[in-house]
């Protein structure tokens, strides 16, 4: 293998002294003074005779320095002009270059392959096919409708404001105290012990109080709004101010037919307050969701 020798450089040599050399440029320097000396003794005799002719020259003589100055600063725009092309140029061939060489890296990612250069196991793996599992005949849990409804007690439609089962369409058609009804229905359906509508002037936030399946103290406030009208900070704030150090929840609760707003959901977050929206007591009312008392289990 041969190995490439970088030539050496030589320090440069120092140039003698030349007498001759020396001469001749003192010489043609003395000429070129002359020279200048009787061009301006000519102009300075051209300016005294004939004042006229010198201005003319002047006049001349500037408009020529303009046009080459002119013409020079045409040549460099001109240049700097084919410089800026050219580098545009190479910017738009390097981009291309780029785009036809990531493209098949992309259509190579997608398709799942592992690209060339690229360590084995970093393609995304396709999605398995899992089998159902088979689940024992006594294990199974009954068949729901997708639009069944949760039947409340017997003594549902002796209460004023309730009138048999509640689905998702009847809230609205509801009173507020026939909405903190059927929460409380809910919540005595689905395991409480006890629950009952304690809403009214005075109630302090709390509409319905009940004792969940554990043991818990639940205290809900119920919303019945619409689609567009969302619980905002203000409620949750209003709440949040009696349901412990008042009403001493253990599980606070804020249910909605509708949704809650940003700051209010962080303000519920803050202090440990669930937020029950419209899907999630669909879900509730459907028994395919949890319950308040659940959610606070899960930290939702």
């Amino acid at each position: 293998m041969t190995i490439p020798v970088r030539p050496v450089r030589h320090p440069e040599r120092r140039r003698r002294f030349d007498l001759g050399t020396t001469t001749m440029f003192f010489l043609l320097l003395a000429i070129i003074l002359c020279l200048l000396a009787f061009l301006a003794r000519t102009a300075l005799g051209i300016v005294e005779r004939r004042p006229p002719w010198a201005a003319v020259l002047v006049m001349l003589a500037a408009a020529g320095a303009l046009k080459c100055r002119s013409g020079w600063r045409r040549r460099s725009a001109a240049k700097y002009a084919r410089r800026a092309a050219r580098a545009l140029e190479e910017a738009a061939e390097k981009a291309s270059d780029s785009l036809r060489l990531t493209a098949p890296e992309h259509a190579v990612a997608a398709a799942g392959v592992v690209a060339p250069g690229e360590p084995f196991g970093t393609a995304a793996p396709a999605d398995p096919v899992t089998a159902p599992v088979p689940v024992p005949a006594g294990d199974a849990p009954p068949a729901q409708p997708a639009d069944a409804t949760v039947q409340l007690d017997p003594g549902c439609a002796e209460r004023a404001g309730c009138a048999g089962p509640v689905s998702e369409a009847d809230y609205a058609e509801l009173d507020p105290d026939g909405f903190e009804q059927a929460v409380a229905d809910l919540c005595l359906h689905h395991g409480c012990r006890e629950a009952e509508v304690v809403g009214g002037a005075g109630d302090l936030g709390a509409d319905v109080v009940a004792v969940a399946p554990d043991g818990r103290r639940v205290v809900i406030q119920c919303k019945q709004y619409g689609d567009t009208n969302k619980v905002g900070s203000q409620d949750m704030q209003r709440f949040g101010g009696t349901c412990f150090t008042i009403h001493e929840a253990d599980v606070a609760a804020v249910v909605t037919t509708s949704d809650f707003t940003a700051p209010a959901l962080e303000y519920a977050r803050q202090c440990g307050i669930v937020c029950v929206n419209g899907d999630e007591l669909d879900a509730w009312r459907r028994g395919t969701g949890p319950g308040p008392w659940d959610l606070a289990d899960t930290g939702v």
